[in-house]
């Protein structure tokens, strides 16, 4: 199979736009086109490549990207090197998924609710400047096929509804010159006439396809148009989920709960409150940022991983902050992609690691 047929299901699962600035996601190694199977790790650490070539897969689909940062040397000096190296040697490509999922409504932080069987989730920290807006004028007997063609191509999406757009009708004027071709009047005509201005939002990453279809289905020459990115957070994508439990349950109840869902080793967590868990924020992995976000909401429990002795002050005797484990808040996420993969790629070889690359162990 091609691997630019696998990369389109891929960037369908989680679009690389949706991915933080910071993060280095995509397709990190490739040589060979053709792909022969997939091999879905949560890190494409040297254990894994080993893996890879056991089971002849020549593409890891990676959760952390192994290649963060740059580097200058690749002597095989760290496990990083090393990896690369040999993944090169066998020709082994290695894509990797991260925060393209940790902010899509379905990834990372909806399978962390449905592994605790949290209900009417909602994003935690809503995605910013992510909402553009298109404004364009044209023809009344345009104006539907133009609309329709660009909420196809998919504008006009604002929460649950689709199709959304605002329309207005007023007096457009224009003049062409010696190298106009005008579909409406003649050149050097001042030419006035109605036009309906078509206003629709749509999403940061879909702005090439959005622009292809407004010129492809605009009946001007010259196609007046404008674009403003919002300030609008979009409700369904973002870090972090908060949702709620059918029956509330005391505190150390909902440890013992999260820790043998989870499979954690062990949890560490801010001072009981005393007072029952039903509302609960989560956001997988490094997820200190967002306390205050948990407690705006009303959180009664926030869980993530990797906070350092101080944020757990943050908690403000307001909720509980829990600790669960960097691997363990994202545990299943590589499970996911196995099932999203198998479900678009059939009779393939896509097979799920089996190799626990979690660094931290318990005593």
């Amino acid at each position: 199979m091609q691997l630019s047929s696998i990369l389109t299901h891929l960037q369908n699962l989680a679009p690389l736009a949706y991915a933080e600035d910071f993060d280095n996601v995509g397709l990190l190694t490739s040589h060979n086109n053709e792909i022969t199977g997939i091999l879905v790790a949560h890190d494409a650490l040297e254990e894994v490549i080993d893996e890879a070539l056991e089971k002849k897969c020549n593409l890891v689909v990676c959760f952390h990207p192994i290649l963060f940062s740059g580097i200058k040397k690749i002597t095989g000096k760290n496990y990083v090197e090393r990896a690369l190296i040999k993944a090169i040697k066998h020709d082994i490509a290695i894509y990797a998924i991260h925060t393209a999922l940790d902010n899509h409504q379905k990834g990372v932080n909806k399978i962390f609710c449905n592994a605790l069987g949290l209900k009417n989730t909602k994003i935690l920290v809503p995605k910013e400047q992510y909402i553009y807006k298109l404004v364009t004028y044209t023809q009344p007997d345009n104006a539907d096929k133009l609309r329709n063609a660009l909420f196809d191509a998919g504008a006009g999406s604002i929460g649950n509804y689709e199709c959304c757009s605002f329309n207005s009708k007023g007096i457009g004027t224009f003049m062409g010159n010696e190298n106009s071709n005008p579909e409406y009047g003649d050149r050097f005509e001042f030419v006035e006439t109605e036009e309906v201005k078509i206003e629709v939002t749509f999403e940061k990453h879909l702005q090439s396809k959005i622009l292809s279809t407004l010129f492809k289905n605009h009946v001007y020459e010259e196609v007046a148009y404008e674009i403003y990115k919002l300030e609008n957070p979009h409700q369904n994508i973002g870090l972090g989920m908060v949702g709620e439990f059918e029956e509330a349950m005391s505190e150390q109840d909902f440890l013992q709960f999260v820790k043998d869902k989870m499979q954690c080793g062990g949890i560490r967590h801010s001072s009981f409150l005393n007072k029952p868990i039903k509302k609960v924020a989560v956001l997988g992995g490094s997820g200190s940022f967002a306390i205050k976000n948990a407690i705006g909401v009303q959180a009664d429990a926030f869980l993530t991983a990797d906070l350092k002795y101080h944020q757990f002050y943050e908690a403000e005797k307001q909720l509980l902050l829990a600790d669960i484990g960097h691997f363990e808040s994202e545990r299943f996420t590589k499970n996911y992609i196995v099932d999203y993969l198998k479900e678009k790629i059939t009779n393939f070889a896509i097979i799920l690691s089996e190799v626990n690359t979690n660094p931290v162990k318990y005593f």
